[in-house]
């Protein structure tokens, strides 16, 4: 037998025993990987007393929820690392929450499976501000809370609002989908995805502005009462029931279609596709440019 042989068969032994362990240790670990996690995890509960009209997060990693608190306090549950713990306070009337870093370079070696998780149990629902720095987590505002402005930006994450209602509103994501629902807003909201997703349903807005470099816009009930303001380096926008005085689309490859609920003065360019737009003469500019892919709009019956 050749030594090359020799050296598959054994290869073959060590390999076939080493899953042999594997499934051995998970049996017993019931198939948990979480119990894996080199990385030791806590749960610290934050009860604040002083009043507070912002709010201010700034952290790494983790999953942020805002919930409506069932005694009328505010207390802030952390689910976090031992050595990766949160600062939480009152400063200046403002909930401050960021992460404090407190690992060596050795704490990075290892297996982590935990994810840090951030409830925030909010004794009222309306408040001044509210502004989100995070590398990697999802955000989640549970429906009934009012800001005065409202500030998000993730690296890799997702962030959801339902039924909130604000002044101005900013969101950004580098990768992650941004979903609004029935959301009223008194001035702009303004949205920047770089890889991603993004879906509005039910908002109203004075304009609505969104970039975009990789992914698809799709807009639901939404009604601007001045600009319409949507942009894609790749994907495809679609609406439906939407309207706003003034409306600019522009997408290099992609698809734009949808219905608005009024008239338009449409100009519409494609390099590669086909136009089908209606031929109404009255109603505000609806402007869609295309280099790679087809337009089509119809008006709302």
């Amino acid at each position: 037998m050749s030594k090359t042989k020799i050296w598959l068969i054994t290869a073959f032994f060590l390999v076939l025993i080493g899953c042999i362990v594997f499934a051995g240790v998970m049996t017993m670990l019931e198939w948990d990987f979480t119990k894996l996690s080199t990385a030791k995890y806590e749960t610290n509960v934050y009860e604040i007393e002083k009043e507070f009209e912002d709010i201010s997060i700034d952290t790494d990693t983790a999953d942020i929820t805002f919930v409506l608190s069932e005694n009328e306090k505010c207390v802030i549950k952390c689910y976090e690392e031992e050595k990766s713990k949160h600062y939480v306070a009152v400063e200046d009337s403002t909930l401050v929450i960021k992460a404090i870093d407190n690992k060596s370079w050795y704490d990075y070696i290892g297996i982590n499976f935990g994810s840090p998780k951030i409830t925030v149990h909010l004794p009222k629902t309306e408040y001044n501000s509210l502004f989100i720095n995070a590398s990697t987590g999802d955000v989640d505002i549970s429906e009934g809370f009012c800001f005065n402005n409202i500030n998000i930006s993730l690296s890799t994450g997702d962030i959801r609002a339902e039924k909130v209602s604000a002044n101005g509103v900013n969101l950004s994501v580098s990768t992650g989908r941004i979903d609004i629902s029935g959301a009223v807003c008194k001035e702009d909201i303004k949205i920047t995805v770089s890889t991603g997703k993004a879906y509005l349903t039910d908002v109203k807005c004075k304009n609505l502005v969104s970039w975009g470099d990789t992914g698809d816009i799709s807009l639901t009930s939404v009604v601007a009462s001045e600009k319409l303001y949507l942009e894609r380096d790749t994907g495809d926008i679609t609406f439906e029931k939407c309207d706003a005085s003034d409306i600019c689309i522009k997408t290099s490859t992609g698809d734009v279609k949808g219905t608005l609920l009024t008239e338009k003065i449409f100009v519409a360019q494609t390099s590669t596709g086909k136009i089908d737009v209606p031929k109404t003469v009255s109603g505000g500019r609806c402007e869609i440019t295309t280099s790679t892919g087809s337009i089509k709009i119809n008006i709302q019956n």
